[in-house]
Parts: structure tokens; sequence; C-alpha cells
């Protein structure tokens, strides 16, 4: 389940983003004060988080910057009507924001942006997972070497065995016949 976080101290703007994400199936946890924003941080894995740079409680950039300490995997956007190189710039630096996003919006930019985090968010996700598998089997492969050289080291050529040319294993010391 896909959860976004989306935070403006503007409840018509919230709306407005729920309707146009909401047919998408994310979960949206929309939240005009961004402290209790903060602590949905705590509750909740954000794949996207979308804030208002313009907050008069907190500014959107400190809210990425806390955002991107509690929930470093999530993708971060910053949403604004006024964007100065030096903003975008700081909140790339500081707060790692994945896009910018524009007030006001075209809602297929929107979508598309938000898709391209889902997809990145999920992407990541699954390279973490296969990271983990790949690290656990080579623990495995690792004890069991260990385990085949003591072996060997107690009883020497144990680990080795000898074919014939059709790739049969070969006894030796061993009369069948009996």
């Amino acid at each position: 389940m896909i959860k976004i976080q989306l935070v403006d101290d503007e409840p018509h703007i919230l709306s407005a983003l729920q309707r146009v994400l909401r047919p998408q199936g994310w979960v949206l946890h929309a939240f005009d004060n961004p402290e209790t924003a903060l602590q949905a941080l705590a509750e909740h894995r954000y794949a996207v988080i979308v804030c208002d740079l313009n907050m008069p409680q907190l500014d959107g950039l400190t809210y990425l910057q806390f955002a991107r300490q509690s929930q470093p995997e999530a993708l971060r956007m910053l949403l604004s009507a006024h964007g100065d190189r030096s903003t975008l710039m700081q909140a790339i630096n500081r707060a790692e924001v994945y896009r910018f996003l524009s007030k006001p919006w075209e809602n297929y930019e929107l979508e598309s942006a938000l898709q391209g985090a889902v997809d990145l968010f999920q992407l990541r996700d699954e390279n973490r997972l296969l990271l983990e598998q790949v690290r656990g089997q080579q623990d495995t492969l690792d004890r069991q070497r260990r385990e085949l050289l003591r072996l060997e080291a107690e009883h020497p050529g144990l680990t080795r065995v000898r074919r014939d040319t059709d790739g049969a294993v070969i006894l030796e010391g061993y009369d069948l016949d009996d």
C-alpha cells in the first residue's frame, strides 16, 4: 500500500491535490498543520512527501529536512507558487528534494511526477529487499564453505569425488559384487 503525505497550510490546496490524486489508488494523508504532519511521520511509512514551501508555522524546506531525517527513503517534493533558484538549490542540497512542483499545477504533470516518485520508491524498496536476500544467501554460502573446509581438514579427501567419462562416481576401495 503506497502512502503519500500532503502538507499545505491551505485546506483548498489539499482538497485539490486529493481530488487529482485519489483515482491513483494511493493512500493520501493530508495535513494543514506541519506539526501534526511531523507526528504522522513516526506513525506511517510514506513513499512520497509533498510539502508547500511557504507555510506560517514552519517553512516547507525545514519540514522536508525533518522528514528526510525521519524517513530518508521517502521521496520529497516541494510545492510552491514562488520558487527562485536559490530556494531550489537549498531544497536540493539540504532536503534532497526529488522534484519541485509549481502552483498552479497541470493535473497531468502532478500525476506524472507523483507516479515517477512512487515508481522510484518501489524500485528502491525492491532493490533493498533483493540486496537483503542476496546477503542472506551469501551468509549461508559462507557458513557452508567454512563447514566444508572444516570437514576436509578433519577427513582429507572427503570432499573430492572422482568421476568416469560418463560422469558416474568412481568408488575406490569398495567391492560392489559382495
